[in-house]
């Protein structure tokens, strides 16, 4: 399993989840082969960390040029300064356990 981190910041205000075109976006992303899922946690002041998986190096490169337009449509817009690529990899470790999960 492979990650990819970015933080980025949104305008305070609603719910990033409940933004139609964050979830246009998601959609998107979620259809690309390999997708394993995303974990967005909202640190305060619009900042947010995000985690994407993905099953396969290859996937996870092939996804950013996929991706790219989406980005560009639906993402970029909302963004209130630019997202900055903290890094990707190889997840080391993962204890998600999603009959556990409750987003809100």
């Amino acid at each position: 399993m492979f990650a990819v981190i970015r933080e980025s910041t949104y305008p305070s205000g609603e719910p990033l989840a409940q933004v139609p075109q964050f979830k246009a976006f998601q959609d998107a992303h979620s259809a690309l082969p390999g997708y394993l899922g995303t974990i967005v946690t909202h640190l305060g002041g619009g900042r947010h960390i995000t985690i994407t998986l993905w099953d396969s190096a290859e996937h996870m490169n092939a996804a950013r040029g996929a991706i790219g337009p989406a980005v560009k449509a639906l993402i970029e817009p909302l963004m209130t300064a630019p997202a900055q690529l903290l890094g990707t990899g190889e997840v080391a470790y993962a204890d998600i356990r999603p009959e556990r999960c409750e987003v809100r």
